[in-house]
């Protein structure tokens, strides 16, 4: 039995996703998911004012003629927040920026170096609360081929391209579970022969392909 066609990649992606967010103030509302969303009896454990810092990133989808992809980036070591872990590009969202959309292109081009010339920004994911306090605004991005990129070697191991239809299959989203302060947490994990993708940017590409199923 043949299985329907999947629309063209952007009429797929603009017709599942919420419309990017608009330029100027950011969301009040809490965000939408978060690292509680499979333990969410920690949650009852966090302070009922706590503040959280807001923060943008792009989801960058490459329309590869051969089948497209999401570009991730590996951090340093080094760093406070994250250190070497797989993520997005993008950061915190300044004072001087037009918003989410702003932030996260601003950051993807200081990161990795990806003109936003070759981006399209078509949509966003859920907001998502991480563990360390950020609420993060997930802006899509359908990305052009054809760009070179740059490494900012402070922030950025390395740079590497997922199947747009490996984090579609559910068979690679695990769930997962461990003990961080003496408590039990569970996580998500996307299967990569290579990469450990777990935690925020694995909860977000789960957020991806349920709101991209069939």
């Amino acid at each position: 039995m043949n299985r329907p066609q999947r629309p063209p990649l952007r009429d797929l992606v603009t017709t599942r996703l919420a419309p990017p967010p608009p330029p100027g103030k950011l969301p009040k509302e809490p965000p939408a998911r978060g690292d509680y969303d499979l333990t969410p009896a920690l949650r009852e454990t966090l302070p009922q004012d706590r503040a959280l810092r807001h923060a943008a990133v792009l989801v960058p989808i490459i329309d590869h003629a051969h089948g497209a992809t999401v570009l991730l980036t590996q951090r340093t070591k080094h760093l406070k927040n994250h250190a070497g872990q797989v993520s997005f590009p993008g950061g915190r969202v300044e004072e001087s920026d037009a918003g989410a959309v702003a932030a996260a292109l601003r950051e993807t081009a200081e990161e990795i170096g990806l003109a936003e010339s070759f981006i399209e920004v078509i949509g966003q994911l859920d907001a998502y609360e991480t563990g360390t306090g950020f609420h993060i605004t997930p802006v899509v991005g359908l990305v052009r081929p054809g760009f070179t990129l740059a490494l900012d070697a402070f922030e950025v191991e390395a740079a590497f391209e997922v199947s747009l239809d490996h984090i579609l299959d559910v068979a690679s989203h695990e769930r997962r579970s461990g003990f961080w302060q003496g408590t039990e947490r569970h996580y998500w994990v996307i299967a990569h022969p290579e990469r450990y993708i777990w935690g925020a940017t694995a909860g977000m590409l789960v957020d991806l392909a349920r709101k991209l199923a069939d």
